[in-house]
């Protein structure tokens, strides 16, 4: 699986009955109770919009396959409480209850106003700080009433509805209105939030409908019409102009692992067979996913092997799937055909590449006796030690895997996972989790993208698991992401 960030390209925090704007604000914080800031009861919700256009060009491009392998969107966001555990149920510096035992749910701002043909486009703002207003200090506000607000979208247009929804499921768009994305439920308060977008981006990314304007997460109904509370009780979240690392995003993953068992095909297991199309040294994808006929030793097409339709693995790769084939003399040599190629309306000749089965034996030990670990020693290429990289380079990294304490005996068929993190402290932040690394006939490897990562100091850990032993290589890749200007 690999992983692909979208940033949010707009945010803002809306508060009841105000004017307030704090779409410059850090940090966004939901809140609900008696607000003795601004009114008697009162309560926030936060909006935002996705920036998607890396995510749609790799899906487009065949990067992100919509056809092979599976796809998750998940919305992240960082808690603000989620650092210090002695935070828990403590006021923060507004005197403000932090909230524990209550959902959020993240919905879909409607897409127009009362006019079905102006969508409800929304400003920003420049709104820097919610916080209170200090009495001594002549006419101190230390936040913006621009637009976007609790009315406005912007300077001269309105919410089809304040607020954009009415929480007592009445107005000209009731609660009961609203598409409901998904719903998380927090028991302390301080956990991060993980909304599952898959469903939604989807639509997008088919373009089953309209481009949105934009989402927004809140309390539900029944906790913002809370009465006789004694307080003010609030959830924070880092924004989009976070200053730390914890810039908020979708996460997208999507499966575009290649296991290509050409070099190892057994008998009597599922096998994987991947073509491999490129122009002037890269990945190029084809009209259409080829056709995939296997034959025996003897050439004769394999009943029920005739003709498969091959998917696109990921930009330029086409992955077939056989079922454990059986019954056959081993080693012995097949072949696979692949058909129906064209590139940019020109038809291409078939591609005839063989494969040797391998009995089942040679995967599987069986005896008195137990393998000893392996000690793995890796070399790499594509990324270079402490290198400084611009956050607009695609990189392929190679990786060697070879025996610990030799200088060419290298392994093939291992399994390699990647590790991608940055460092705060003694702290290791997660960019991305173990991801299995690429095997094709002749190398391993797996493809960084820079664009969708921010700017800082990365880390790459390498890990194998030989004879029941999980060995993790620690700091295997240090490089540094930077700014294009």
């Amino acid at each position: 699986m690999s992983i692909n960030n979208s940033y949010f390209s707009r945010n803002n925090t809306i508060i009841s009955n105000s004017l307030t704007n704090t779409g410059r604000n850090p940090v966004i914080e939901l809140f609900y109770g008696n607000d003795t800031l601004l009114n008697p009861r009162g309560f926030s919700r936060f909006i935002f919009d996705l920036d998607l256009s890396l995510l749609k060009e790799k899906y487009n491009n065949g990067v992100i396959s919509k056809t092979c392998g599976s796809i998750k969107h998940t919305l992240r966001m960082t808690n603000t409480s989620f650092f210090n555990k002695e935070f828990l149920n403590e006021k923060n510096s507004q005197g403000r209850i932090r909230a524990t035992s209550f959902d959020l749910i993240l919905f879909k701002i409607p897409y127009t106003d009362l006019d079905p043909n102006r969508p409800q486009i929304w400003d920003e703002g420049v709104g820097y700080d919610y916080a209170d207003i200090m009495s001594t200090v002549p006419n101190d506000k230390n936040f913006s009433d621009r637009p976007s607000n609790w009315y406005q979208t912007t300077t001269i247009d309105f919410w089809e509805e304040p607020g954009i929804y009415n929480n007592l499921n009445t107005g000209l768009t009731p609660f009961s209105s609203l598409t409901i994305v998904d719903t998380q439920h927090f028991e302390f308060g301080d956990e991060n939030i993980e909304f599952d977008m898959t469903e939604e981006i989807q639509s997008i990314l088919n373009n089953d409908f309209i481009n949105p304007v934009g989402w927004g997460i809140a309390f539900l109904p029944q906790v913002e019409n809370l009465t006789g509370t004694t307080g003010t009780y609030s959830v924070g979240f880092f924004s989009r102009h976070t200053q730390t690392f914890y810039e908020p995003f979708l996460e997208t993953s999507y499966d575009d692992l290649i296991e290509d068992n050409r070099n190892n095909f057994t008998l009597g297991k599922v096998n994987k067979l991947y073509l491999y199309s490129y122009e002037d040294g890269d990945f190029q994808n084809l009209d259409n996913p080829p056709l995939v006929t296997i034959s025996d030793s003897s050439g004769n097409p394999i009943p029920g092997l005739i003709n498969l339709s091959s998917c696109t693995k990921t930009k330029g790769v086409y992955e077939i799937i056989i079922p454990p084939l059986i019954g056959y003399r081993t080693p012995c040599i097949f072949n696979d055909t692949w058909s129906n190629i064209k590139l940019n309306g020109f038809n291409l000749p078939d591609i005839y590449n063989d494969f040797t089965i391998y009995p089942i034996q040679k995967s599987i030990q069986i005896g008195t006796s137990t393998n000893s670990p392996s000690l793995y020693g890796f070399d790499y290429y594509g990324i270079k030690q402490d290198e400084m990289i611009l956050n607009t380079d695609i990189r392929k990294v190679g990786v060697i895997v070879k025996q610990a304490y030799t200088t060419n005996k290298q392994l093939p068929n291992v399994d390699v996972y990647y590790r991608v993190y940055v460092r705060e402290g003694t702290t290791e932040v997660q960019v991305q989790d173990w991801t299995k690394v690429n095997r094709t006939p002749n190398e391993y490897y797996f493809i960084f993208d820079t664009r969708d990562k921010i700017p800082n100091e990365y880390f790459i850990d390498l890990k194998v698991i030989s004879s029941g032993e999980v060995n993790t290589y620690k700091k295997e890749i240090k490089f540094q992401i930077v700014n294009k200007k």
